[in-house]
């Protein structure tokens, strides 16, 4: 059942701001100044799948999808915000034009909207093949960027499963598991980073007052497909504080308990309002895994990508408007948020 055990209350001002425990500094010494950036050949990759994403709207827009252009052009809008964002620091003019090479080539087979979404599901899942080798602010972002996608994919009609990039796994560890499927116990038997430590116990944190949290959603949502959603949301975040648990476990760190009381932001009397604390959820945790990528590395960043992708996904099923950078400040430097109660 979704209804709470006890009488306490959702803490998400614990969910706003857990994303500053699991925060990491990617500040570089004073002599790495004058090193190549490492960064630089992954954002023109980044630059590039986004060039070819960007001409492909163009082709649809003013081909197939013109009836569709309403709907096209604020997901187009989303791909110019991800193409700022990740040429930021480019300096090289190469990285434009091995942007435009490869867009003329990838577009030639997108005729229609169909195509077009599922070139957003690929370049989904083709933009976390880089993720390991940056830095950890661009992880960040590349893990912000294909949540995106994966978004604008499933907004167009596409909600194929995104494709893990292929890459050797680091001997004696495994990929965490994910938000959306019930993952086995992870076979990491040194102790965590630091880092890593803190962020997975900031996101079981809010895992935990997510628990709690879509019980209260489930009080109040009708028999029918919406108490269906509230069911499948609930026991997504149980398999993720589980996930979490045993990770931390495996570790050698104790995993955070449950807060022995939480807030909630606003009240829920209705459906509606349900639904909106379930949006306010989703969208309070992307902060959260974006951070969490920030903080890891190797099979575990992946993980962590994953989880943004897929609250990312919920919130937007809950009806919250998703920023084009899932989990990232806003341009104003604000963490994605609702209004928290007093």
């Amino acid at each position: 059942m979704l209804s709470p055990t006890r009488r306490t209350f959702l803490a998400l001002g614990a969910l706003s701001g857990a994303h500053l425990l699991c925060g990491c500094s990617d500040d570089g010494k004073d002599g790495d100044h004058h090193k190549p950036d490492p960064d630089l050949p992954l954002r023109a990759r980044a630059v590039a799948a986004t060039d070819a994403l960007l001409a492909a709207y163009d082709a649809v827009i003013a081909g197939p999808g013109a009836a569709k252009a309403d709907t096209l052009q604020p997901l187009r809008a989303d791909v110019v915000k991800h193409r700022a964002a990740l040429a930021s620091g480019q300096a090289s003019p190469s990285a434009s034009a091995s942007a435009s090479a490869s867009g003329a080539t990838s577009t030639a087979a997108v005729s229609s909207v169909a195509a077009l979404a599922a070139l957003e599901r690929q370049t989904a899942g083709a933009r976390l093949a880089d993720l390991d080798a940056a830095s950890p602010a661009l992880a960040k972002l590349l893990a912000a960027v294909s949540a995106s996608d994966a978004l604008h994919a499933a907004a167009l009609g596409d909600t194929g499963p995104i494709a893990a990039p292929t890459s050797a796994a680091s001997p004696g560890t495994s990929a965490s598991p994910s938000a959306s499927a019930s993952p086995s116990a992870s076979a990491t038997t040194t102790p965590l980073p630091t880092a890593a430590a803190a962020g997975l116990q900031a996101a079981l944190a809010a895992e935990h007052a997510a628990v709690y949290g879509y019980g209260v959603v489930g009080a109040r949502l009708p028999s029918g497909a919406r108490r269906g959603d509230g069911h499948a949301s609930y026991a997504a975040h149980q398999a993720q504080r589980d996930a979490w648990q045993r990770l931390l476990s495996t570790g050698g760190a104790t995993p955070t308990a449950a807060a022995a009381g939480y807030q909630l932001p606003f009240a829920v009397t209705s459906a509606a309002s349900a639904g909106e604390l379930a949006a306010h959820i989703e969208t309070q945790l992307t902060a959260v895994y974006a951070n969490l990528v920030a903080a890891c590395t190797g099979p575990l960043r992946a993980t962590a990508a994953e989880a943004l992708r897929e609250t990312a996904l919920r919130a937007a099923h809950w009806g919250s408007d998703v920023p084009a950078l899932p989990g990232l400040p806003d341009s104003d430097g604000a963490t994605p948020s609702a209004t928290a109660s007093a």
